[in-house]
Parts: structure tokens; sequence; C-alpha cells
């Protein structure tokens, strides 16, 4: 079983920082990519950021140049900087990592239970 577990969503003003975490947990034999989406209120679930096992990264056009992804594979972990946050990055952001639990599976998707970011004034 493995579980991932956000944290560092809230609520800010326009203009401010957030750094979100996302760390996996339980039975994960290794990693393979990571990333972070967000749903806003009557929207549907968009990327915002991926990195794969070797670092390369993709970012959604609207927060290329404020966001930045990273990982730390030895603890599981992926980040989300976020930066000069606007009202509409307001949503629910979820990490989402694909992992493989054993050495004979296959390439499996999971998704954290998503943390809330506000951004107003």
């Amino acid at each position: 079983q493995v579980q991932l577990v956000e944290s560092g969503g809230g609520l800010v003003q326009p203009g401010g920082s957030l750094r979100l975490s996302c760390a996996a947990s339980g039975s994960i034999f290794n990693l393979n990519y990571m990333g972070w989406y967000r749903q806003a209120p009557g929207k549907e679930r968009e990327l915002v950021a991926t990195i794969t096992i070797g670092g390369s990264t993709n970012y959604a056009d609207s927060v290329k140049g404020r966001f930045t992804i990273s990982r730390d594979n030895a603890k599981n972990t992926v980040y989300l900087q976020m930066n000069s946050l606007k009202p509409e990055d307001t949503a629910v952001y979820y990490c989402n990592f694909g992992l493989y639990v054993s050495y004979w599976s296959g390439l499996s998707d999971y998704w954290g239970q998503g943390t809330q970011v506000t951004v107003s004034s």
C-alpha cells in the first residue's frame, strides 16, 4: 500500500508565496515521474508541473517563471514552490506519483488527497 501525504497549502495574499510538499510512504521499490495538478471550482483538473526521474521538468504556461517543481528521491518527496501567486491560482492542488511497488510490478499511478490553496486579499 502506498500513501501520498500533502502539506503546505493555505491562504495567501496576491504576490505571496507558498511551498507545497508531497511525501510518499509504504511499499515503494522505485519512483518514476512526479507531478502537481490543480482543480479550481467548476473546472477540470489541469496539469501544473511535472518532473521526471532524471530531473526534466515541464510547466503549464500559466505558471512558467513563477512556480518551481523539485524532488528529493531519498525522501520520496516532491515540492512545488509557488511565487508571485495570483487569485487565479486558487484551487485544490494534487500531487501525482508514478512508481513501482516491486521489481516485478508495472508502473502504478497514485494521487494525493489534495491541499487547498487560496490566493485572496
